[in-house]
C-alpha cells in the first residue's frame, strides 16, 4: 500500500515537485552526475531491449534531440537490461542520437521505483521531477512536447 501511495504521489506532481534522485552519468557526453545537469531541462527515459513501446519511443526521442537540444533539453536514456549485449543489439536497430547510460544492476531504476517500462521523467532546471509517464503512447506525443516546451519556457524566463 505504501508503494502504491508513493507512486500515486509521484504521478500526481501538479501540486508539488519531487527532487529527482541523483546518480552517476557514466557517459562521455554527460557531466559527472544528474545533479550536474541542474540548469537544464532533462528528459530521463528508462528502457529495455525487450520493451515493445521502446521501439516507438526511440525515434520520438531522436526527434526531440534534434528539435530541442539547442534550446536546452538534455535527453538521458537509462538502459536496464542485465546483459548490455541485448541493449547494444537494440541500439544497432534503433540508434540513439542522445546519450545512453547502462544500469545492468538496476541501481538507478531502484532509486526511481519504476512503475513500468518504459518510464520517462521530465526534470526542470531546479532538478525537480515535474512530469512522469509510464509507458509510451504515440497519441500523446503532442502532450509530451507541450510539457517540454513549458519547462524550456520556464528556463528562458528564469534566465532573463
Amino acid at each position: 500500500m505504501r508503494i502504491l501511495a508513493s507512486l500515486f504521489a509521484l504521478f500526481s506532481l501538479c501540486a508539488s515537485a519531487v527532487t529527482a534522485p541523483n546518480f552517476v552519468l557514466a557517459h562521455p557526453q554527460l557531466p559527472g552526475s544528474l545533479q550536474d545537469l541542474q540548469g537544464k531541462v532533462v528528459y530521463l527515459d528508462f528502457w529495455a531491449s525487450w520493451c515493445k513501446p521502446c521501439v516507438n519511443s526511440f525515434p520520438f526521442m531522436n526527434q526531440l534531440q534534434q528539435d530541442y537540444a539547442a534550446k536546452g533539453l538534455v535527453i538521458v536514456a537509462v538502459n536496464v537490461d542485465a546483459n548490455q549485449a541485448d541493449a547494444n543489439q537494440f541500439l544497432k536497430q534503433l540508434p540513439a542520437t542522445f546519450p545512453v547510460v547502462f544500469d545492468p544492476q538496476g541501481e538507478i531504476a531502484c532509486k526511481y521505483q519504476l512503475p513500468g517500462m518504459p518510464t520517462s521523467y521530465l526534470i526542470d532546471t531546479q532538478g525537480n521531477i515535474r512530469f512522469a509517464h509510464k509507458g509510451f503512447l504515440q497519441s500523446k506525443q503532442a502532450d509530451y512536447r507541450r510539457e517540454i516546451e513549458t519547462l524550456l519556457a520556464e528556463e528562458s524566463s528564469d534566465a532573463q
